[in-house]
């Protein structure tokens, strides 16, 4: 493997430690010391202004000018700091509370510049969204689509990590700069450009830049009918495999010039389904199954289409309370015809695995499917995070933290991927990491309502039920209506002896059931909080009989269901689920 690029980095030392401003990293004896983003945003503006006090206003506005969020979301980022740099209680070393006010980094700071190295992984690359050639005329779905079709093309080589459009669609910004963001991507370089529909025309710049010196490495222009994106899109993916001096076998020649349409039409289409999908709003969801059937009406044969309409109905599912018997049985249709297409798809195994024990509770087949997924790509951030989930519920910790952690490194960016990780560390039973995985998360997204959900299950379980009844609230509120933070809300009063406030939960519960379908594993939830144990063995039967996926997600692994380790019923639900 090539050694990462050296490349010389500015930064600051203060005490012990030294914050490396290019890596974004904080050192103590070269050791490197976990932060989160905002943390190390935080502390590099104390740092930068160590020759005054910072109010919490102009901090807040500084860190989270992007996002809104509490006061106590920079209170957590300056604990966690202090934490890390070895204060203790009434300990002000480095940061000084000016009570009122703000802050003040107290300690000398001194402004150094050292050789480095990147800790990026070799052969990585990521491909940014597009930018329009003019403001004013704006293309989205292209934008984002050009980016996404790169990215699945220069994954065919077993050779090169490309980061997926889940970690990259963040950096869709006019004014985004490509080294920056090969920084935080952690890569070796980046590919960005810019890209306009211009009739039957598409006109099109890409640049490849070297992340360590900002280097330009390749260059090209294209102005070809739209008809003719193909052609451009096989240019782009050889010049950069030349670029970055891959030595390609004939087979990933073929790959990264594979086309999976030789419609324009239907790969148009596509492209819009894939965009108003990756907005994760359920109308925009539903909007996205649309597209690619107008596709597949275009071209039968358009197996990344059928993969599509399997990954939308899924996450309808999982996430927003979609009825599993009609949804998973869409989703295995349309992933079946994908791999009878092409059985060479990593990630519709990948989606297949998820069906199998999601809704199959066949978890032989879906340990087979994932692993074919990795046979086939083993950079594939998805395969990866498939196969972790499904080793956590089989409670196989230690190899589920393996595959999460995988799935992290290839997928940096991407906010579930992350809260999966710490999820797995919450099953088993490592709250503190779980804690701060899920703080890294939302330091990312401060409303990520999984997240949220996940921070408050790891709070009850920590025994901090008026933080975990603050964060199910939040996550209430932003999740658009799912039922799962309302139902572990109701959870958390009954255990903290609220049972009036839990019992008015599962009357809205109620209520929502009679709009819409509402999964019965959360009733048994609130019942398993209120210790109405009859009630609690209801609801799971009818979860049982129902298939109702957040039964497979969470029986076995969530520790919630921990005092029903020894009843019979509970053993016979697991047996018969085939998890015993």
């Amino acid at each position: 493997m090539n050694q990462p690029a050296i490349r010389k980095s500015s930064g600051y030392e203060f005490g012990e430690f030294r914050v490396d401003a290019s890596r974004r990293v904080l050192l103590k004896a070269d050791q490197t010391i976990s932060l989160t983003p905002r943390q190390f945003d935080t502390l590099l503006y104390l740092v930068e202004n160590s020759d005054r006090m910072i109010t919490k206003e102009e901090l807040m506005k500084a860190i989270w000018a992007d996002a809104f969020v509490e006061e106590n979301n920079l209170n957590q980022s300056v604990s966690a700091l202090r934490r890390a740099l070895g204060e203790r209680r009434g300990d002000n070393r480095y940061i000084v509370t000016v009570p009122g006010h703000g802050y003040r980094f107290a300690a000398t700071v001194t402004r150094v510049s050292s050789s480095t190295h990147a800790d990026i992984e070799a052969s990585s690359i990521a491909v940014l969204p597009f930018k329009p050639l003019l403001e004013n005329q704006r293309d989205e779905a292209l934008e984002f689509g050009m980016a996404d079709s790169l990215i699945m093309r220069l994954s065919g080589s077993p050779d090169m990590i490309v980061r997926p459009l889940t970690s990259v669609r963040k950096f869709s910004g006019l004014d985004q700069d490509a080294q920056t963001a090969g920084r935080e991507l952690k890569v070796e370089s980046v590919l960005d450009g810019s890209i306009q529909r211009a009739g039957t025309r598409i006109r099109l710049s890409a640049r490849l830049t070297n992340v360590a010196d900002g280097r330009s490495l390749w260059v090209g222009t294209f102005d070809e009918e739209f008809t003719d994106v193909f052609t451009v899109q096989d240019a782009i993916s050889e010049r950069v495999a030349a670029a970055l001096q891959l030595h390609l076998s004939t087979e990933t020649r073929r790959e990264l010039m594979k086309r999976y349409t030789d419609s324009p039409l239907a790969y148009e289409l596509y492209l819009q389904g894939r965009f108003h999908w990756n907005r994760l709003i359920p109308t925009e969801v539903r909007k996205s199954i649309e597209f690619y059937e107008q596709a597949i009406a275009v071209d039968p044969h358009y197996a990344l289409a059928y993969t599509g309409i399997a990954v939308a109905y899924v996450s309808l599912s999982i996430a927003n309370d979609e009825e599993p018997s009609e949804s998973f049985t869409k989703a295995k249709d349309a992933v079946l015809m994908a791999l009878t297409l092409d059985e060479t798809l990593a990630d519709a195994h990948a989606y297949l695995s998820f069906i199998h024990f999601w809704f199959d509770w066949d978890w032989a087949a879906a340990e087979s499917e994932v692993q074919r997924a990795i046979t086939l790509n083993a950079n594939s951030a998805e395969a990866h995070r498939a196969y972790g989930i499904l080793l956590s519920q089989l409670g196989r910790y230690e190899e589920a933290i393996v595959e999460e952690n995988r799935a992290r490194e290839l997928d940096p960016l991407a906010l579930i991927t992350r809260t999966n990780e710490a999820l797995v560390y919450y099953y088993a039973g490592e709250l503190s990491v779980a804690e701060e995985k899920l703080l890294a998360a939302l330091e990312l997204e401060p409303n990520f309502w999984v997240a949220l959900l996940s921070l408050g299950k790891v709070s009850v379980a920590q025994g901090r039920y008026e933080e975990a009844v603050a964060q199910l609230t939040k996550a209430k509120h932003v999740s658009g209506g799912s039922a799962q933070p309302m139902s572990m809300l109701g959870y958390t009063s009954a255990v903290m002896g609220e049972r009036e406030k839990a019992e008015e939960i599962l009357q809205e519960l109620q209520s929502l059931a009679g709009r819409r379908y509402v999964p019965p594993y959360n009733f048994a939830l609130v019942h398993n909080g209120l210790r109405n144990d009859h009630d609690v063995f209801k609801w799971l039967e009818r979860a049982h009989k129902g298939r109702d996926v957040l039964l497979a997600a969470f029986i076995k692994a969530d520790p919630v269901w921990s005092r029903f380790r020894n009843d019979a019923r509970y053993t016979d639900l697991l047996r018969r689920m085939k998890l015993l």
